[in-house]
């Protein structure tokens, strides 16, 4: 991600008004490294469109990181379906 678009990004999220969702959750990159990330929960209120590639490991994690592409302020959080439900096109079936 460009520094240009990070600061983009920055300007339009905000710390959660309540409890987040993932609150208490352990991220890290993964692909053999064993050290936590440092995460910053913000609001669930931005829809980020981002580039992925469909490449999976034997384990079922995508092998590629995403790529942000752009944010969406024509499409609101609700009108976004989560991933899996029926109506998606990730490239999966």
């Amino acid at each position: 991600m460009s520094t240009r678009f990070g600061r983009a990004l920055g300007d339009v999220l905000a710390r959660p008004a309540g409890t987040h969702p993932w609150q208490g959750w352990t991220f890290w990159a993964g692909w053999g490294t064993p050290r936590t990330l440092d995460v910053v929960l913000v609001e669930p209120a931005v829809v980020l469109e981002v580039a992925v590639d469909v490449a999976r490991d034997a384990a079922g994690r995508f092998q590629h990181p995403a790529r942000p592409h752009r944010v969406r302020t024509d499409v609101g959080v609700t009108q976004v379906p989560l991933f899996g439900e029926a109506g998606t096109d990730f490239g999966g079936p």
